[in-house]
């Protein structure tokens, strides 16, 4: 479902803080007298709510459990839960064993192993720890050994490992005090010359790499990070924080557009978008709605400007590479991956565009081989399963079978090609028994149309090409979970922050998150990534290509110095 349409696809009501002391005491004031321009208003939110929430309920059988995933979010959607929840077997779905495997495994009931990744980290996880190097106090290779004194005593290749963590504040501060002498005859003042690698700013590229990273990577709003900073006797102010990170963007412009020119390049790009908060365009917005003095939810009616604030993300894949671009305003993903297509080579064929089946995500006038996600059609039956377990857990199942095929094209390194025919051969025909079996549910009957399964039967099939063009086409993926999860460094800013307060500073944090999470794709430290592109940013703007996540340490191992820490 949209974040911007109920399951009806009508407008949510707009989100707005109302108590029950309030509505209390506008019904007291409406008995003695005509209610107040502000009154009205705070009545017909809470009406508008009541409607859609009574719209909810009707709408497909809507369960508390939707609602306590539209107010607290969703919970884990996987197979065995949902059936399980839907039809009290506690997991196992109608005699199946409770795995995630298709074939023989352990005894139904018996623990499921750890996913890889979790427990306790090992030293060797710990690549950016600081390696120092402790001799043995009295040994040293060829002495005899002081056991036996028989044999002698040589390294072993793997030393032992001791592990020591400690703390520092984020943002350091050094303070160098140069000495000044001066003539007691001419009064010729002499200072000490500054030590090298200290630059004449007060603020290093560190200082924005970090504060960059905290704000725009973990969603640490610029007056927490100033509270901490103070904390440490370092301050901070929001400002100044906003002035640096200002001053980096400008810098490494040149390596955001060089990262859009490579993204519309690719064989495959997701999109989707987010709900943002600029405050400079909701002004804009209301001061437009009082001059033409009308009022309405609907950011869409033909004829009328989009109200809509967002932040699409889009994730293109090339040359072994993944690239993260965000775009926060009045477009939607769609319009956004326009522009990023705008800039693909001619000679290039179409791009596979994998999206949700909402018209807003499609690309416009540029031609795309467009996929959609099946999770978004899967989400739908997750939505009823309460409703009609039977029938959902068999679609389900079905699907789960898919997702197990295309974890083992990966587990098994395949080709785009290599993935296609085996798909071809293992999943074809469970997606063609679904879609007879969806489609035999409308013929013979058994499902009425406008139920949350019929509706949620009628997407799939209405998409159904879209959603299968993993079987026609190399390198097709099965979803957009990517480009989902690539939007929760939105979100995640959203939550902590609330709010950009102009569309400059959007597009400062478009920037930056789009730097960190491409690094953080191909594994790259985010950190450095930043500091090279801010102390080179000479070259980067006569280069970009050459500034990539992926390749920026190569011209700084062609003696150009590395992006260590102040002298």
């Amino acid at each position: 479902m949209s974040c911007r349409q109920s399951r009806r696809g009508g407008p949510q009501p707009r989100r707005r803080e109302v108590r029950l002391d309030d509505l209390k005491a506008i019904i007291e004031r409406a008995k003695t007298g005509p209610l107040t321009s502000e009154d009205l208003a705070t009545l017909s939110a809470a009406v508008d709510t009541l409607a859609f929430l009574t719209q909810e309920l009707e709408a497909k059988g809507t369960t508390l459990d939707r609602l306590r995933r539209m107010l607290f979010g969703a919970r884990t959607e996987k197979t065995r839960n949902v059936v399980g929840s839907a039809n009290g077997t506690g997991g196992a779905a109608a005699g199946r064993p409770d795995d995630t495997t298709s074939g023989a495994g352990a005894p139904a009931g018996d623990p499921k192993p750890k996913a890889p990744g979790h427990g306790r980290n090992g030293a060797g996880a710990y690549v950016g720890a600081t390696v120092v190097k402790v001799t043995h106090e009295s040994l040293t290779r060829g002495d005899m050994c002081p056991e036996c004194q028989k044999g002698k005593v040589y390294p072993l290749e793997e030393p032992a490992m001791l592990l020591r963590i400690t703390a520092m504040a984020p943002l350091q501060a050094f303070r160098y005090e140069l000495d000044r002498l001066r003539c007691n005859a001419c009064q010729e003042v002499f200072t000490a010359e500054t030590p090298e690698g200290v630059g004449p700013d007060k603020y290093d590229e560190t200082a924005a790499a970090m504060i960059g990273l905290l704000r725009y990577g973990t969603g640490l709003p610029f007056n927490r990070i100033g509270r901490l900073e103070k904390g440490f006797g370092i301050p901070l102010p929001p400002t100044t924080q906003w002035e640096v990170v200002e001053r980096a963007a400008k810098l490494m412009a040149p390596a955001f557009e060089e990262l859009c020119r490579q993204a519309a390049q690719g064989k495959l790009l997701h999109n989707d978008d987010t709900t943002m908060k600029v405050l400079e365009l909701m002004a804009k917005s209301r001061r437009e709605a009082d001059e033409a003095d009308d009022e309405t939810d609907n950011d869409e009616e033909p004829g009328k400007e989009r109200t809509g604030i967002f932040t699409s993300g889009i994730v293109g894949e090339t040359d072994g590479h993944q690239i993260a671009l965000f775009f926060t305003g009045r477009q939607h993903a769609g319009e956004n991956l326009a522009d990023v297509l705008a800039r693909r080579a001619a000679e290039l064929p179409p791009p596979i565009q994998m999206c949700d089946g909402l018209a807003a995500s499609t690309a416009g006038d540029f031609k795309t081989i467009v996929a959609n996600c099946i999770a978004h059609g899967r989400r739908q039956f997750v939505d009823v399963a309460n409703d009609f377990p039977a029938e959902c857990e068999h679609v389900l199942e079905e699907l789960k079978k898919v997702y197990e095929n295309d974890a083992i094209t990966r587990k098994q390194k395949m080709s785009d090609d290599e993935r296609l025919r085996f798909h071809q051969e293992h999943s074809r025909k469970t997606m063609d028994d679904l879609k007879e079996w969806m489609e035999r549910q409308f013929s013979e009957r058994r499902v009425e149309e406008n139920s949350g399964l019929g509706e949620a039967i009628a997407y799939m099939v209405k998409h159904w090409s879209e959603l299968t063009l993993f079987l026609r086409e190399p390198g097709a993926p099965l979803d957009n979970n990517i480009c989902e999860r690539a939007l929760k460094k939105a979100i995640c800013h959203r939550k902590n922050s609330l709010f950009y307060k102009t569309q400059n500073g959007a597009h400062v944090g478009d920037m930056f998150m789009s730097f960190i999470h491409t690094a953080e794709l191909n594994d790259v430290n985010p950190f450095d990534y930043l500091v090279a592109l801010q102390r080179h940013h000479e070259e980067v703007a006569a280069n970009p290509a050459e500034w990539m996540p992926w390749n920026y340490k190569e011209p700084l191992e062609r003696g150009k110095a590395g992006p260590g820490p102040p002298a």
